[in-house]
């Protein structure tokens, strides 16, 4: 499973973003999918999941009522809608597809990785 992930870029402090990450398989469609971030000098931390069929997500507690994920298994797609952006939400954003079908925010529950997307935002 290839995991493409896209619309990272700059924004200033309260504004929104919307990631995007396709995978390659249809196979992801029965898998739970997550997105996790990086910032520099900090290990990669866990932010949002969503179930195989999305009825089930869960989030970081940094990012409850700001951000939502939501799927599109039609598309093999996830999505992390971003509001109200802070400074320290800047890093890279990484998509994943989980080893299973529910969700989890544990990296060891998922065995494909995207390449990364740059979210910076500015005070």
């Amino acid at each position: 499973v290839q995991l493409q992930a896209s619309g990272g870029g700059l924004v200033q402090a309260g504004g929104s973003l919307r990631l995007s990450c396709s995978a390659s398989k249809r196979t992801s469609s029965n898998n739970g999918m997550g997105w996790f971030r990086q910032a520099p000098g900090k290990e990669r931390e866990f932010v949002a999941a969503v179930s195989w069929n999305g009825g089930d997500t869960t989030y970081t507690d940094s990012v409850k009522g700001r951000f939502t994920i939501s799927r599109d298994r039609s598309k093999n797609t996830v999505y992390l809608q971003m509001d109200s952006l802070k400074p320290e939400d800047t890093a890279t954003y990484y998509c994943t597809v989980g080893r299973g079908s529910s969700i989890s925010t544990r990296s060891a529950s998922y065995n494909y990785w995207g390449q990364g997307t740059q979210v910076t935002v500015s005070s």
